[in-house]
């Protein structure tokens, strides 16, 4: 697994130091194309969650063009890849504004234009397990080239992130900025809130008058060789407290359980299993109470590492079966929303429905 690790971290070098900087310079003869708006993901084939808010209020903006490049790299073909990558270089080179919420390396690939502006959305709020530069499982030492460089602007959920955010992604003082995460903003939404919870029984009728219990863990390893741990601990505990699990697995990982989003879950759950997955900081946004699970606890600071320790958040942690049973019952009858709040507030400070109109103000104030 290593191995071929290793060899698609070469694969990714020999691109950003030779194909798509050779890409970019051909399409970059032409003059830069005023009001040419480009979003893109390398995660997704259509727009991601984490860009529909600002993608659809961007269209609302008189005089952009805006284009859609969307793409999957982990599950399309090679030759699918090769013509989006020509695609997208030649856009990126005349394109005066390009959206991105991940990590996506054909941005990061070459020394851009000073008249297009990158704005890096970023998908997760609050600080948690160690993230960029900061882990080998993401950027591993022997990688040559900045994987997240050429950005304007990227959007944190506080100002507690930001400058955990500039060491570890290798922004300049300035590009990371708390204007709130976009995504967020439609959790403040009664009318999605009400649909979330409507739509979830039309599909789980059983589940009407039971503690519905939300699973949603991190990925350990990488992007491209993901693992979870802990999946029979978790069945075991909801079936013996007579709870109703769903299963919602990180995107990486194939046949995730639920098909509905993690976000429309949010509104329906009463409570939140998780491990070191940002996932808590939007399940915060509605002042329900979690568990931290984390049966490999001791293996994943070692190896990965945090950001926060775990013991700071109102919360339990539990490392088995017995312990995760008494953790959530404990948690479901005896904590207070106003801790939970206070929590949010503090990792999700800007993040309050009102994110999306200040990135837009922040990007387009100027044009």
């Amino acid at each position: 697994m290593k191995a071929v690790f290793y060899i698609k971290q070469l694969c990714k070098m020999l691109l950003q130091q030779r194909l798509l900087p050779a890409l970019y310079n051909r399409a970059a003869k032409k003059d830069i194309q005023k009001g040419l708006v480009v979003f893109a993901d390398a995660h997704h084939n259509s727009c991601p969650f984490s860009m529909k808010m600002i993608r659809y209020k961007t269209a609302k903006i008189g005089g952009l063009e805006i284009r859609d490049m969307y793409l999957d790299f982990q599950r399309c073909s090679k030759l699918r890849l090769i013509k989006y990558l020509w695609d997208f270089m030649a856009l990126y080179a005349r394109a005066e504004y390009v959206f991105i919420c991940d990590n996506f390396l054909p941005a990061a690939s070459c020394k851009k234009r000073s008249g297009t502006k990158v704005i890096q959305l970023w998908h997760s709020g609050g600080l948690l397990k160690k993230a960029g530069y900061d882990t080998e499982e993401t950027v591993p030492g022997y990688y040559k080239g900045e994987v997240y460089g050429n950005c304007d602007l990227w959007t944190v959920s506080a100002p507690c992130v930001v400058p955990v955010m500039e060491s570890s992604m290798h922004q300049p003082e300035g590009v990371v900025q708390a204007t709130g995460i976009s995504r967020t903003d439609v959790y403040f939404n009664e009318r999605y809130n009400r649909l979330c919870v409507e739509k979830f029984y039309e599909k789980h009728p059983d589940a009407k008058g039971k503690t519905v219990v939300l699973w949603a863990p991190t990925f350990r390893g990488n992007a491209a060789q993901p693992y979870v741990v802990g999946e029979e601990e978790v069945e075991k505990a909801c079936r013996e407290c007579g709870f109703y699990l769903i299963k919602k697995l990180h995107p990486h990982m194939r046949g995730g359980g639920e098909t509905i989003p993690t976000e429309r879950l949010f509104a329906v759950a009463d409570l939140l299993i998780t491990d070191y997955s940002s996932v808590v900081f939007d399940y915060l946004a509605y002042s329900k109470p979690f568990v931290f699970f984390v049966p490999d606890k001791e293996e994943y600071l070692a190896k990965r590492g945090l950001y926060v320790d775990l013991e700071s958040f109102p919360s339990s942690c539990a490392e088995n079966c017995e312990e995760l049973a008494a953790a959530m019952k404990k948690e479901l009858e005896r904590r207070s929303r106003a801790e939970l709040t206070l929590c949010y507030n503090y990792h999700m400070m800007y993040c309050d429905g009102k994110a999306t109109d200040r990135i837009i103000k922040k990007v387009f104030s100027h044009s």
